[in-house]
């Protein structure tokens, strides 16, 4: 696990770590401090507790920035087995910002792709940040096209600010990528179960993001532009990040109301980057529930009603 990193609302429970901290290193000195320790630490999990449940939308969108949030390859060396990366969309080039192959899940096999962040600047810039240019999207319907071929189910990992915006993103078909994603993935004959684990990043997100079972983490967002974004275009202000993530409505909380998504999945105290293995371990439960439904359905039917899910999504208010 990488080393601590601290939010800006997490400032009270720093101050609380920091005694506790300072109290165990008095530890050998003979003085008797467990009692104090205890109270302290219990202190802490009850902010942290009352922190978490009461986050707002901006500070949610923090959480799901977080730089020790697992990302898709430590869900894929928590959840699967047997992972063999698969490379390159056979057009133009290999894009790291998404990775994807052949694995299995309890067992069986199943296609895996995901966008993937990095940590330090050196992989940030070899991922691009998680910000896949139009050979990721193609590399993926590769992948997805293969699943089908060999009906295996396919798990997607969400977490991107957005698809590459660059000009040699533009002039390679940045757009005509994605809308051919959403294209063949709904009418893909297979089973698509997407995870949302951090930022679901307007189309860059999506491009991934059509499927049968839509499951979103507790403290991650999805939206159509990033809070600064938003605040860009309508402010000309990116500094007002916080009105516009009020206005967005990302969370997860405010989505499922929407049928956007289908299950909001329970984060560990604090957040999924505070306990990767409890937070796979959620994940786990919830797709093999979701994909064992889904193995009831023929090819015909799942494309179908995954057709009808999103079709329902529309909302008129006159």
């Amino acid at each position: 696990m990488a080393s601590p990193f601290y939010l800006e609302f997490e400032k009270p429970i720093v101050e609380l770590q920091k005694k506790i901290d300072e109290l165990n290193a008095l530890a050998g000195s003979g003085l008797d401090i467990a009692g104090d320790v205890a109270a302290l630490e219990g202190r802490v999990e009850s902010m942290r507790a009352d922190i978490f449940s009461n986050l707002s939308r901006w500070q949610t969108a923090q959480v799901a920035r977080h730089i020790n949030r697992p990302f898709t390859l430590d869900y894929i060396n928590a959840l699967f087995t047997e992972f063999t990366e698969l490379h390159g969309d056979r057009n133009f080039g290999d894009d790291h910002a998404i990775v994807g192959g052949m694995a299995r899940f309890e067992g069986r096999p199943v296609m895996v792709i995901g966008h993937q962040k990095g940590r330090d600047t050196k992989e940030k810039v070899y991922r691009n940040f998680g910000m896949p240019n139009p050979e990721g999207y193609r590399k993926a319907l590769r992948l997805m096209q293969m699943a089908e071929q060999f009906r295996l189910p396919v798990i997607t990992f969400v977490d991107t600010p957005g698809a590459y915006p660059g000009i040699g993103a533009e002039e390679r078909g940045q757009a005509e990528a994605i809308a051919r994603n959403l294209r063949e993935m709904a009418a893909l004959k297979t089973p698509i179960i997407v995870c949302i684990t951090g930022e679901g990043g307007s189309g860059g997100a999506l491009a991934i993001a059509v499927g049968d079972r839509i499951l979103m983490l507790e403290h991650s967002v999805y939206a159509v532009i990033s809070p600064e974004g938003c605040a860009a275009i309508l402010w000309s202000d990116g500094t007002k990040g916080e009105q516009a993530a009020e206005a967005l409505k990302p969370t997860a909380k405010d989505i499922i109301g929407l049928g956007v998504i289908d299950e909001i999945i329970k984060e560990p105290v604090g957040g999924a980057h505070r306990d990767h293995g409890a937070t796979a371990a959620n994940l786990r439960e919830a797709i093999i529930r979701h994909l064992a439904e889904l193995d009831t359905l023929a090819a015909d039917k799942l494309v179908e009603t995954r057709y009808e899910k999103f079709r329902a999504m529309t909302r008129c208010i006159e």
